[in-house]
């Protein structure tokens, strides 16, 4: 039987690339999509701040949805890449719960924002005339506070858990980034009790937003569809098809991860639905939202014609 240490020793992330050409090839891969979501949400917010035809409240959700994207893929990559290239796969005990913190943070917070921004979608479509009044900038700010308070004391408590249990002398996490479930399975007590409340938390900030969203625009489609006129159809249907790949994709990995027993998921399912939440939505979000909007199109022509023309 394992002897419980101090909570002050290191913990070891084993990583997401197995030390093969493989794992070489997967890193690469990873790198790019780094580089490419850094770009495309940095494109973002800049597009909308120095847009003054985009500063509206969806945009405006959208350029801290993109905010939250790229402090995501802070917190995780850089390390993830720093254990890869120098072989040290060690992180701090103190550093693993700041990047636990972090993690949860913003995935709360970004949970309830992608909802926010459904029912900024909703009240648009199905509330058009009532759309300036409901949906004001102090609502939208209201919102993206709202959603950093309620991420942050949802995170607070589940790393302060983490934290405080004492741990086994194995302290080799099967992940790439301190996710405080894969902690626990090094744990020296039974954590049943927070168990439970992880699936109340998933509940609560994962699972109910996006039965409210899936609801929100089940209405949406039955407004759409007894729309008489064609061009507010095809607007609706563009919007509806623009947000709900993004929250299909971030929603349903987070969900079926957290929500799922321990003893029926294995982790390397783990870790490849987490590469789901943690990388390729933060590169798709601005895929999607510009080549799916065409006033984002319109923007993004008018500055690279602006770029071409300063340059000549």
């Amino acid at each position: 039987m394992e002897n419980c240490n101090q909570t002050s020793t290191d913990f070891i992330l084993l990583g997401l690339f197995p030390s093969s050409r493989f794992g070489l090839f997967l890193f690469i891969l990873i790198v790019l999509i780094f580089l490419l979501a850094l770009f495309g949400n940095l494109s973002m917010i800049l597009l909308i701040f120095l847009n003054i035809h985009l500063h509206k409240p969806m945009y405006f959700l959208l350029s801290q949805l993109s905010l939250i994207d790229l402090n995501y893929l802070s917190t995780i990559a850089p390390k993830m890449a720093y254990n890869y290239l120098f072989g040290n796969k060690s992180i701090s005990f103190i550093g693993c719960g700041v990047q636990s913190f972090f993690f949860l943070t913003l995935a709360g917070a970004e949970a309830l924002l992608l909802a926010s921004m459904a029912y900024d979608r909703y009240v648009a479509i199905c509330f058009p005339l009532h759309y300036s009044i409901k949906i004001t900038r102090r609502v939208c700010v209201l919102m993206i506070i709202g959603s950093w308070i309620m991420g942050s004391i949802n995170s607070c408590a589940h790393t302060t858990y983490a934290l405080h249990i004492p741990y086994c002398r194995s302290r080799a996490i099967n992940h790439f980034f301190c996710d405080v479930p894969a902690m626990l399975t090094l744990a020296c007590i039974d954590t049943w009790v927070y168990e439970y409340t992880v699936f109340v938390s998933t509940t609560l900030f994962l699972l109910c937003p996006f039965i409210g969203i899936v609801c929100s625009y089940g209405r949406v489609l039955r407004v759409v569809h007894h729309m008489n006129s064609a061009e507010g159809k095809k607007k609706a249907y563009s919007a509806c098809s623009t947000l709900l790949p993004v929250v299909t994709f971030y929603y349903a990995p987070f969900v079926y991860t957290y929500l799922h027993p321990r003893y029926l998921r294995s982790p390397t399912e783990d870790k490849v639905l987490a590469v789901l939440y943690t990388i390729l939505t933060p590169v798709l979000n601005p895929v999607i939202y510009s080549l799916k909007n065409k006033e984002m199109m319109e923007a993004l022509r008018r500055a690279i014609q602006r770029i071409c023309s300063v340059k000549m």
